[in-house]
């Protein structure tokens, strides 16, 4: 990805982030792609993005613990879970 394109996709994916389905995933994701989201290279980014197509609903149960994470997700959700509590993002 080209670093205009990049930025783009920062964007939209920033935006995607604060505008879920549910409340507690928009204040998670949204504090996350505010800290992390500069950082993440266009892999990192991808990803994120296809997480962002599932469902609000899993993705607060594999944050919370309720349900096992997949495994394409499994250090991307560590990472997030990781910046709630406190930890770098």
């Amino acid at each position: 990805m080209t670093a205009p394109a990049t930025d783009i996709t920062r964007k939209r994916l920033a935006m995607r982030s604060m505008r879920r389905g549910i409340r507690e995933m928009d204040i998670i994701l949204s504090a996350f792609a505010q800290a992390a989201l500069a950082t993440m290279d266009a892999a990192e980014l991808g990803l994120y993005e296809a997480m962002l197509e599932e469902s609000d609903h899993d993705i607060y149960q594999w944050l919370t613990g309720q349900a096992a994470t997949p495994e394409p997700y499994l250090a991307l959700v560590t990472r997030i879970a990781a910046s709630r509590a406190g930890g770098a993002a």
